[in-house]
Formats: structure tokens, C-alpha cells, sequence
């Protein structure tokens, strides 16, 4: 018998039994949907993990200071002032960090910003033009600011979207805020970057640090503290040396050895791996437990195939008698619980894809579904029909044809 004319015969069995077959093939369906959709929403998440952790730039280090420590009590890591515009300007130096390409200090304040009658308080980021490059942010209008605004302290800002929005600022270049009482000039307006869970990046304004030192004074600015500093490497490859090369330009300034050191530096590449390796935890975890599903369906399958076998037996005993090896009676069946799962398969990857498109517009949740991940899920489908259907075939293809044709 050609495989043709055994595919038919699956086919015609599986027709016969509408109610029967489609139940066979929904379990197949969940299941495989399940894996498919959970596997892409921690593949969603996962890169959208990446995509945050990504925004704060490009081949980034950051530079934290250390505790501080006040009536004997320890505060947290970065309260202490140990971080200046003297250590930042060390950097820039290719001679003590040849593979750092750019450096920026920040100072950070929340302060209330005034426009018009409208007021609004955002955090204000004091800083140097290089910011703009290291936390590789971009411009919707204006301009940046300029070594120019730094030298002399110039009286501008640049607006974060969601900060000029609640400011009614939305085509603010040429405007005016107004910062403790001075008059600063909106020179430009950052392009909107998203936010976390726990921080907006666009909800900030962005002034020199000459200017901040001016309108936001305290001990510490007075000092030249800063911060963060936050470092941008030559390329991915020099990230680690540029790391090296920072730690000890700063041990050497401050002093200090490896076991008091009074600082800090965080390598982007590092909070990838820790929120990635988190993410793919979790989607290993989401995918075993939609795999049970899919167990379920096999189950099924193989107890539909086992039903169909009983209910089947003189048809057996008759093929059996006109010739047909124990060979053919076990391909048949074993094509049937192929073709059943086969359809659950493409089924489930159907409403799999479907889901893909609609759950992002409901959730607010990105799903990625992978071309080797849904040829992977044909394959899972493939895999649980034939073992399913392994054990119906070959106690069908072993029943005596004589005891098949006096079964009632």
C-alpha cells in the first residue's frame, strides 16, 4: 500500500469521527499555544529588559560614590560625596584611559520648574555636553548644550517630552522657564526615550553644570561633587579595559586600596546579563508548566487512539484477513495519531501568532515568537503523535485476525 493510500484512510478515519477527532485535536491546540505564547512573553520581556537597560547608553560604565557614614550610622551605596568634576576631568585624559571615549558628571536635584503660570517639579540633571552621546538620547528640536553654555555658565535647559508636556512646552525651543527665581532659555527639547517601572526617563530637565552650580548651590556642588559619572567606551570589545583603566585612575587619585575603596562602576553589560539570565529563568519555568499541557494532549491522543482500536476491531480482523501486513495496520493508526496532532499543531500556532498580535494591544506587553521556536512547537506536535500513537498501533497490529472478526 502506497503511503498515499494510508494518509487517505487516516484522513477518511479522522472525518468519521468529527466530534471525537476534534476533541483529540483541541487538547493538541492548548497545548501548543500555551508553550507558544508563554515562551514569546518572556522572549518579549526579556527584550524589553534589554531595549530599558540599552537606553542608558552605549558601551556604558557608571561611576557611583560610596557610603557615607554619619552619627555611626552607614547610608547606602552612592550617599557619600566622594565623586568630583577633578575625577571626571582625570578621565577624559587619553594617557590614564586611552579606551574611554567619553565621560560626562552629573549632579542631580529635584527642583520646580516654572512656566508661566503653570509649575512642575522635575529632576534636573546637571551635566556636560558629552551627556547627550554617553546616554545616547537624541533630540526632537533645538540644540544640545555646547562647551560654550559650560564655560560660562549659560542660562539654557533642555526639556525632557514628558517635562514639556506638563509644562505646555511641547514646542518650547526659544521659551522660557524659570529655575529659583532666574530665567533660563529652552535651547532644545530631548526626543522621548520611555520609562521603568520605577523611573521616567523623560521626565527631566538638563542644564550645564556651571549654570546648576549657580541656581542650585549647596556644600556639595560647592565642592565640585558630583553624583554619577557615567563613561562611554571606544567600542564593546575595549569595555572591560576602559573599566579596568577607570578603576585604577580612581584608586590612584583617591588614594584608596581595593579593600576601602570609597566607589563604585557598574558595567552596562553586566545588568544585561543579571535582568537576561533573570528573564530566561522565568520563561523556562512559564514553558514547563504550559509543557504539561501539551502532556495532556498526548495523553489524549493516545487514549482516543486506544478508544478507536476498541471500537475498530472487526475492521482490523478484516483487513488482517484480506492480506494486510501487522506492518500496514500499524501505519495506519500511527498516521492517524500524526495527522491529529499535526492539525492541533498548526492550529495552536494559529492562535499562537494571533495571540502575538492582540495580547501586546491589551497588556502592554511585547511577545516575540520566533520562525525556529514555532518550527520547534511542529516538531513537539510531530514528536507527541507519534508517541502517543506508538502503543494503539501496535496493539492493533497485534490482534489475531480471527479473534478481530468474532469480536462483537
Amino acid at each position: 500500500m502506497r503511503w498515499t493510500e494510508t494518509l487517505s484512510i487516516a484522513l477518511e478515519a479522522v472525518r468519521t469521527h468529527r466530534t471525537r477527532s476534534l476533541l483529540t485535536v483541541l487538547g493538541i491546540w492548548i497545548g501548543i499555544a500555551s508553550v507558544t505564547l508563554t515562551v514569546g512573553l518572556g522572549q518579549g520581556a526579556q527584550q524589553a529588559v534589554e531595549d530599558q537597560i540599552n537606553s542608558l547608553g552605549s558601551n556604558l560604565l557608571v561611576v557611583s560614590p560610596g557610603s557615607s557614614t554619619s552619627g555611626g550610622v552607614r547610608g547606602g551605596q552612592g550617599s557619600a560625596t566622594t565623586l568630583t568634576q577633578t575625577d571626571a576631568a582625570a578621565l577624559t585624559d587619553r594617557a590614564v584611559a586611552p579606551d574611554i571615549a567619553a565621560v560626562a558628571p552629573v549632579r542631580t536635584s529635584s527642583t520646580v520648574l516654572t512656566a508661566g503660570t503653570t509649575t512642575w517639579t522635575t529632576s534636573v540633571t546637571m551635566t556636560s555636553p558629552e551627556w547627550l552621546t554617553v546616554r545616547a538620547r537624541t533630540l526632537s528640536a533645538g540644540r544640545f548644550l555646547t562647551a560654550e553654555d559650560l564655560d560660562r555658565g549659560a542660562h539654557v535647559v533642555i526639556l525632557g517630552a514628558s517635562t514639556a508636556d506638563e509644562l505646555g512646552l511641547t514646542n518650547g525651543v526659544g521659551q522660557t522657564v524659570t529655575v529659583n527665581g532666574t530665567t533660563l532659555t529652552v535651547v532644545g527639547l530631548l526626543a522621548a526615550s520611555g520609562s521603568s517601572s520605577s523611573t521616567n526617563e523623560d521626565d527631566l530637565a538638563v542644564i550645564p553644570m556651571t549654570t546648576g552650580q549657580q541656581l542650585l548651590s549647596t556644600s556639595s556642588t560647592a565642592t565640585g561633587a558630583v553624583s554619577t559619572i557615567y563613561l562611554q567606551a571606544i567600542a564593546d570589545a575595549r569595555l572591560s579595559a576602559a573599566y579596568q583603566e577607570a578603576y585604577n585612575a580612581l584608586l590612584t587619585r583617591h588614594d584608596v586600596t581595593a579593600d576601602a575603596v570609597d566607589f563604585s562602576i557598574t558595567a552596562q553589560q553586566s545588568l544585561v546579563q543579571a535582568a537576561t539570565s533573570t528573564s530566561k529563568t522565568l520563561t523556562v519555568l512559564l514553558g514547563g508548566v504550559a509543557g504539561i499541557s501539551l502532556l495532556v494532549g498526548g495523553i489524549g491522543v493516545m487514549n482516543i487512539m486506544l478508544v478507536s482500536v476498541s471500537e475498530r476491531v472487526r475492521e482490523i480482523g478484516l483487513r488482517k484477513a484480506l492480506g494486510a501486513a501487522p506492518r500496514l495496520i500499524r501505519t495506519q493508526f500511527l498516521t492517524e495519531a500524526v495527522v491529529l496532532s499535526l492539525a492541533g499543531g498548526v492550529l495552536g500556532l494559529g492562535v499562537g501568532y494571533l495571540g502575538a498580535w492582540l495580547l501586546p494591544k491589551l497588556i502592554d506587553q511585547p511577545v516575540t515568537i520566533s520562525v525556529p521556536a514555532s518550527v520547534g512547537a511542529l516538531g513537539v506536535a510531530l514528536a507527541v503523535g507519534v508517541v502517543a500513537g506508538v502503543y494503539p498501533a501496535s496493539r492493533a497490529a497485534r490482534l489475531a485476525p480471527i479473534d478481530a472478526l468474532r469480536s462483537e
